[in-house]
């Protein structure tokens, strides 16, 4: 198949996507500065500038005087456009958030159920009724919404027969969008986290970049000339289920040696268990074996300390097979194991990814900790796929619609 050749009409979309992220990132501008910023002509940001005025996304702001020269009129996103919502579903925990038009986070709900919730009339139920709740914290209601982004792990192909609320879900997407009654784009929290860092964190500074999130369980979101790498099935970056280790643990997947098995948190609790068998936290579940074991490191714990180390010479080992695969120019890590252990693991981790990765592939590389979340990153979909519907942007490939 022939490549398509890029237009003018695909160059303004891209344009406008940028010029939008500029605005997100500045909070209050101008023209002069957004074209400074984003190395686009003065003459495409006029144009751009006008196409958002137009439908609402950005508004201007009044004369802002720097002292020198004529006073110019000052751009922002528009918050009052509307609003965007992201909703985020597991097999028993729920969340909702409720977002301005500029990304500003008006209100949140979580909601876990007593049992889990398996079927896909339930889901659908529980994500109604936990988007009105967040609607009524932030004082309105659904006709106030531009779109839904809805979070659910995993993706399109699951098995159809399946105990978590995502997988029933994901079979069903029509039927979710019409109890809704809204605009809905459906993603992965992998993507989602990608999409945050690229709208909110170092996709600003870098057009190549790998988001690592670290967690129950782990992967990479990964970002290639400004856009999110979805892959042909949607699958892309499930790095938490490459080989560490030939014929290592078995992880939850099935397989043995996944980076999974040695990074997720059950990975780490079972080499503090091997470091030290019996270890007082060694039984502890989720986010608070996190978190014990950073205060038993801080308190200076030799196993806990042990555990630490060895986790990020995993961590380091693996992300170094990733770099000479992608070559970003940018590694973040993201996730709730990153609260506690981050500032520990980092050290360890880029001298580990330096001294593995292939020729220079890491000699520039910045590996730095990023609190992106899933949450954000939908909701900048939602906007984004509106501003799809409006015809603003054209040339994105976004997840199920």
């Amino acid at each position: 198949m022939p490549v398509a050749r890029r237009t003018s009409r695909d160059i303004r979309s891209e344009s406008r996507l940028i010029v939008v992220r500029a605005l997100l990132a500045a909070g209050e501008t101008t023209r002069n500065e957004l074209a400074d910023d984003t190395g686009l002509s003065a003459a495409t940001v006029s144009t751009v500038v006008g196409d958002l005025l137009k439908y609402g996304i950005a508004a201007e702001t009044g004369l802002l005087s720097s002292g020198i020269g004529r006073p110019t009129t000052g751009l922002r996103l528009n918050a009052d456009r509307g609003l965007v919502a992201g909703v985020y579903v597991e097999d028993r925990y729920f969340q909702a958030t409720v977002f301005d038009t500029s990304l500003k986070r008006l209100a949140n709900v979580r909601i876990r159920a007593t049992e889990p919730v398996g079927t896909a009339d339930a889901v659908i139920e529980w994500t109604a009724r936990i988007l009105d709740a967040a609607l009524g914290d932030a004082g309105a209601a659904r006709e106030d919404l531009l779109g839904v982004g809805v979070l659910l792990p995993g993706g399109m192909q699951r098995p159809v027969k399946s105990a978590f609320a995502s997988d029933a879900i994901w079979l069903h997407l029509d039927r979710l969008r019409d109890r809704l009654g809204l605009p809905v784009v459906v993603d992965n929290p992998l993507k989602a986290v990608a999409t945050a860092e690229l709208w909110l964190g170092a996709g600003r500074r870098f057009a190549d970049l790998v988001v690592v999130n670290l967690g129950e369980g782990v992967g990479a979101g990964i970002v290639q000339d400004g856009a999110v790498l979805r892959g042909a099935t949607g699958t892309a970056g499930e790095w938490g289920h490459s080989l560490l280790v030939f014929e290592g643990r078995e992880c939850q997947c099935g397989r043995r040696g996944c980076v999974e098995a040695y990074v997720g948190v059950p990975g780490i609790r079972r080499t503090l268990a091997e470091t030290e068998p019996g270890h007082p936290i060694a039984d502890v579940q989720g986010g608070k074996f996190v978190e014990a074991l950073g205060e038993a490191a801080d308190a200076g714990d030799a196993a806990a300390l042990a555990a630490v180390d060895r986790t990020a010479q995993f961590l380091g080992a693996a992300l170094a097979d990733l770099v000479a695969i992608v070559n970003p120019e940018h590694l973040a890590l993201a996730g709730w194991t990153t609260f506690p252990l981050g500032e520990r693991l980092l050290p360890a981790v880029r001298e580990r990814v330096r001294a593995d990765a292939p020729g220079d592939a890491a000699a520039e590389l910045g590996i730095e900790l990023s609190r992106s979340s899933g949450m954000e990153g939908i909701a900048a979909v939602a906007l984004e796929r509106f501003m799809r519907d409006v015809g603003l942007v054209t040339t994105r490939v976004l997840p199920a619609l």
